[in-house]
């Protein structure tokens, strides 16, 4: 099979009806090359030092230099939040974006909480977090909640909220409702721009899979 890619044009797996999956391309809503003002090609250059390669939402709001600077800064600020545990964080944003949908959102985030050593089955069951039995009792209710917030319009129980703010003091829940509010923005904002995954989760399953090879052909040699 010949695979000739285009700009804005991802592969995705869409799993059929009928259980097997298929390859199908989508193209993004508007064109990933905008005109490259200095500032763009400072973000791009920053871009591939942090993550190998230009993100697409820098891509495509690169067609409004004001909104994509705004947007850059408003990240940096987010990315000093500090009062939330790392791990509740990461749980709480991926369960917003599987309930919104946001391919992008979930391979980035994957590839992102495996990086900083995140444990690999909790990044890789947050869709399914109701059915495994990964989670604690609090990594529950902050999935919970950040569904219920996601919902539209939100469903939040006070039950729910008032368990959580016993548990991680009111600064950690105010930025953990924060947080949930950003990913929504930023789930619905590529959804709604046609932005789909990059691939980040290959660069984390490769090497995984080369590991877990490697001990079953060191068997095979000795056994030689």
């Amino acid at each position: 099979m010949v695979h000739v890619t285009f700009p804005g044009v991802r592969s995705v797996v869409v799993v059929t009806e009928h259980g097997f999956p298929h390859e199908e391309h989508v193209m993004a809503r508007i064109s990933l090359d905008p005109r490259r003002s200095l500032f763009l090609r400072a973000a791009q250059w920053y871009s591939k030092r942090a993550y190998g390669k230009v993100l697409d939402p820098v891509r495509a709001l690169g067609h409004n230099p004001r909104t994509l600077r705004a947007y850059l800064r408003f990240e940096m600020a987010v990315g000093r939040w500090n009062k939330l545990d790392a791990d509740l964080k990461a749980l709480a944003v991926m369960a917003s974006a599987a309930s919104i949908g946001c391919s992008w959102c979930m391979d980035f985030g994957h590839w992102e909480n495996r990086q900083r050593g995140m444990d690999a089955r909790k990044v890789r069951e947050v869709p399914l977090w109701r059915e495994s039995d990964a989670y604690t009792v609090l990594e529950r209710d902050v999935m919970e909640f950040a569904e219920a917030m996601t919902a539209n319009p939100p469903e939040i129980d006070d039950d729910l909220a008032a368990r959580l703010v016993a548990a991680l003091g009111e600064a950690a829940f105010v930025e953990l409702t924060a947080i949930v509010a950003v990913e929504n923005l930023r789930s619905r904002m590529n959804t709604a721009l046609g932005l789909t995954s990059q691939g980040f989760k290959d660069h984390c399953e490769i090497p995984a899979r080369e590991q877990a090879a490697a001990p079953a052909a060191a068997g095979e040699v000795s056994a030689g």
